[in-house]
């Protein structure tokens, strides 16, 4: 029986008089991914932001719940709400590098490894500023994936990529919903929902509704 991860009970949000959310509630279990729709605006990042703890709500709350340890969310997510930070003026590979060293790992095979699952070149030097959209996409996809999180949080994940980078993000999330992840995605293209998700919901007015 499938672990319930992700746990939203009742979430609410509002900024001054202005209610983005209204009373959310759905749970996200492992192996599964889990789809958000809804006009720009809607709440989609909102939501995704409470979740990872960067908003903190007014009303309800958010349960998580690791089957195998106890980090937090933040130590065990992977998530792509804002273009990375990355440092512009350092190629790809050194940026991962740098991250995973915060963490005090080291292990440059493994980013190689990573960055080529994306679709990106680990001996490419061109750095960061000069990649495109599509380019600076994949590397974020790489930056969420490659502490292998068991939960991954996708806000549109697939911004700037061509039709085959999209095709191949797409089998990567599948691969990663197989290996027992436990996925949230929002995309305003409805076919990565209708081919990647389990349930899809749509937040409407501040409200969610199950349409799938």
């Amino acid at each position: 029986m499938s672990v319930e991860i992700i746990q939203v009970e009742n979430l609410s949000k509002a900024f001054g008089k202005n209610v983005v959310l209204n009373d959310l509630s759905f749970v996200c279990k492992e192996g599964e991914i889990i789809g958000f729709v809804g006009y720009n605006g809607c709440g989609k990042s909102v939501l995704f932001k409470c979740i990872c703890g960067f908003f903190k709500p007014d009303g309800g709350c958010v349960r998580i719940t690791f089957p195998d340890h106890a980090e937090g969310i933040c130590g065990n997510a992977g998530i792509i709400i804002e273009e990375p930070a990355f440092l512009r003026n350092k190629s790809g590979f050194k940026n991962l590098d740098f991250l995973y060293r915060i963490r005090n790992k080291k292990d440059k095979e493994h980013i190689e490894q990573i960055m080529r699952q994306v679709g990106l070149d680990p001996h490419n030097h061109k750095h960061v500023g000069q990649y495109s959209l599509g380019m600076r996409q994949r590397l974020a996809i790489a930056q969420a994936i490659m502490e292998n999180p068991k939960i991954l949080i996708l806000d549109e994940p697939m911004n700037g990529l061509d039709k085959r980078g999209v095709e191949e993000m797409r089998k990567l999330f599948l691969k990663l919903r197989d290996e027992g992840k436990a996925i949230l995605l929002a995309s305003h293209n409805r076919e990565d929902i209708d081919m990647l998700c389990s349930h899809v919901y749509e937040i409407d007015n501040g409200r969610l509704s199950l349409i799938r």
